[in-house]
Order: C-alpha cells, then structure tokens, then sequence
C-alpha cells in the first residue's frame, strides 16, 4: 500500500461504530472530517487525545468538523471508553484492520526491544470533497484538537 499524502483521496471505508451500527466516510460528506487513528482505547495516550477532542467538540463542530477516532478495538471496548469519558463523536471498530492497512498507520512498532504490529497515532485532515488535506505525523496527545485548528490557520 503506497503510503497517502497530502492532497490524496481519501480511502473510503464502511466499518461497525461502538453501537455496531456500519459508517462510511461517505456518510461525512459536505463536512470536514478529522480523521484520527490511536493504538488502543482506555490507555494513558489515547485517553488523553479523546478528551482533548472531546473538551474542544463543540469549537470543532462549529468550524465544520466531524470527529471519528479509529482502532482495532471491538464495539464493546469503544462503548466503554465512550461511556467512561463521555466522548460525543463516533469510534470505528477496526477489528479486521481493513481501514488501517488503507490509510497506512498499521506499522511495525518496538517496545521494550520486543517488535509487534499495532496502530500509528496519526490524524487525517480530510475536506468536503474527501480530500486529504493535513496529515498529522506526531500527534500531540494533550493538545490534539489545536493541533488540527493551528494547522489549518497556517
């Protein structure tokens, strides 16, 4: 899978939400959608970027935006991290890892000296007309959504 930049189409993709309901990216259209991927929920870093969307949802919606967090987690991992956080955006359940082989953030990662396959954290700035705008490659967990707003004020 040629790795995507900015300025690509971006995968479309239709996979199971946290109530097991399907959505597709071509659900989101004629909106902005900050497209962002995190290895696992309920885990310090994961945590932290949630809620920072969270905290700043509505700013976001105001400017347009959609939120949809990505993992490989199930349906029922998603609805208790949502539950235990009050997340108002929608979590897709990779389980099949479809949607991140497409976007390219399924990786070899090292931990500890012991190498393993999980999921970048990686945003995806995706306009009205599903294309990539930004790419966030380091995302900063504690700060995500102003990483997307100062971006685009760039």
């Amino acid at each position: 899978m040629a790795q995507l930049k900015e300025g690509d189409k971006a995968p479309n993709f239709t996979a199971n939400n946290q109530d097991g309901k399907p959505v597709s990216l071509g659900d989101f259209k004629g909106k902005d959608i900050i497209l962002y991927f995190y290895p696992k929920d309920d885990t310090p870093g994961c945590t932290s970027e949630a809620c920072n969307f969270r905290d700043n949802y509505q700013q976001l919606q105001h400017q347009g935006f959609e939120v949809i967090g990505v993992s490989t987690d199930d349906e029922k991992s998603h609805t208790k991290f949502i539950g235990k956080h009050q997340l108002p955006f929608t979590l897709i359940a990779d389980t099949d890892k479809n949607i991140v082989e497409q976007y390219g953030v399924w990786v070899e990662k090292n931990m500890y000296g012991k190498k393993y396959m999980g999921t970048a954290r990686k945003t995806f700035i995706i306009d009205k007309n599903g294309i990539i705008k930004k790419i966030i490659d380091k995302v900063d967990t504690t700060n995500s959504s102003q990483q997307v707003l100062d971006l685009l004020k760039a």
